[in-house]
């Protein structure tokens, strides 16, 4: 089913049925192991068979309350189990019917707002975006969806659904996987009569990002205080004695009578020092989106394919994968290469990649020159660490050979 927030478990259950009868089956199965009439929501493209769903849960609509007289309302306060059974009439899609928080979502939004309002519905219940988008399509598509706000009883809830025949989209992408495989597997043997299959799983790692506070940044002022020295021109006057050397001749008046002196003023500049504030810089503080890449790894699992024989028993090994087809390769390229010092682990990949590829229906009946432009593609995302060039010669060879040539 789906989680309505993949960083902590979510409390709203989905899940989506074909046939309305199953649906019927599951309210009735979550009806008796107690959870809430108001924790149950149902949307329904189909207007007799959901007031069948409506009767046969507890839910006793009057008679015609569910008609396209109704178109755009809710009806409330009706007596019965399921909460709010209303009609819906969407433009460009259908009527449909709904209970409990769809009823409530849709009441006014429906209206002229076209299928988007089921997603926006959805959203509001906490189901992801993108999943809803999924959801929406699939109650376009003529399907019935039931939700459960189910708390901490999300596992109990889930099981519920799913044992009645209900779907999600984990559950549809994992069977559409597997299918392809399949089918990827066993397409050289189309048409032949008595034939057994085997799926093979293998898991893969799926990253999710979550924003989180790494730290934060606060922009202040102090106050330090530091020494400065500035240099100021000043000037100031000096006395000087100037003597010169005269004509010896008598003196006017005798020695010590005249009493003569000269007084002369000294100048000079001094510096008075006053302080004044000036703006020197300004600082600013933002934000820039940095993208940064973070390796992530993790231990995987995945299931290959054992081949055992027993007496005398003829075995075409075409098609049967690789692991029937690898000794072969790793015998050419230990003779070939073995001597050089490289490891016939870091040799593999490409190997099977072509191997494998050979065989996808999306390259089937395609050239190597074709079809290399997209397999190098692929090989980059699948492994971004080993370049193209160093392993395109192992891929065409076993493209090559698988494809008979």
């Amino acid at each position: 089913m789906t989680m309505a927030n993949s960083g902590s478990r979510g409390s709203t259950v989905v899940g989506v049925f074909r046939d309305s009868d199953k649906a019927r089956d599951a309210i009735e199965g979550l009806k008796d192991a107690g959870f809430d009439a108001d924790a149950i929501s149902i949307l329904a493209p189909d207007k007799r068979a959901t007031r069948d769903i409506a009767a046969e849960t507890g839910s006793h609509a009057a008679e015609g309350a569910t008609t396209g007289a109704v178109a755009g309302g809710i009806l409330g306060g009706l007596g019965g189990w399921l909460v709010g059974i209303g009609a819906l009439a969407i433009p460009g899609v259908g009527p449909f019917i709904a209970a409990g928080a769809f009823a409530t979502a849709l009441g006014g939004a429906a209206l002229g707002a076209g299928l988007g309002a089921i997603a926006g519905a959805l959203v509001g219940m906490g189901v992801p975006e993108e999943e809803a988008r999924y959801y929406e399509g699939e109650a376009k598509a003529g399907r019935t969806l039931v939700t459960v706000r189910a708390g901490s009883r999300y596992d109990e809830a889930q099981r519920i659904l799913r044992g009645h025949g209900a779907y999600d989209v984990e559950s549809e992408h994992a069977g559409r996987a597997a299918a392809t495989t399949t089918q990827s597997s066993t397409g050289a043997a189309r048409g032949t009569p008595d034939r057994d299959t085997v799926q093979l799983r293998e898991e893969e790692l799926v990253a999710r990002k979550e924003r989180v506070e790494t730290g934060r940044v606060e922009l202040g002022k102090d106050v330090v205080e530091e020494q400065r020295t500035l240099d100021v021109p000043v000037t100031r006057e000096e006395v000087t004695v100037e003597r010169r050397p005269v004509d010896r001749r008598p003196a006017d008046k005798p020695i010590g009578d005249d009493g003569q002196s000269i007084s002369v003023p000294v100048h000079e500049e001094q510096v008075d020092v006053d302080k004044r504030a000036v703006v020197y810089e300004e600082v600013g503080v933002a934000k820039r989106q940095v993208q940064d890449t973070e390796r992530v790894s993790a231990t995987v699992r995945r299931e290959e394919a054992r081949i055992d024989r027993e007496g005398d028993v003829r075995l075409d090994t075409a098609g049967t994968g690789w692991a029937e087809a690898m000794p072969t390769y790793r015998q050419q390229w230990q003779s070939r290469y073995g001597a050089s010092g490289g490891r016939w682990d870091d040799a593999e990949p490409g190997y099977r990649y072509g191997y494998e590829m050979s065989s996808r229906p999306e390259y089937r009946g395609r050239a190597w020159a074709d079809a290399e432009p997209d397999l190098q593609r692929d090989w980059g995302r699948q492994y971004p660490d080993k370049p193209w060039d160093r392993v395109k010669d192992s891929i065409r060879e076993t493209w090559d050979n698988a494809r008979g040539r």
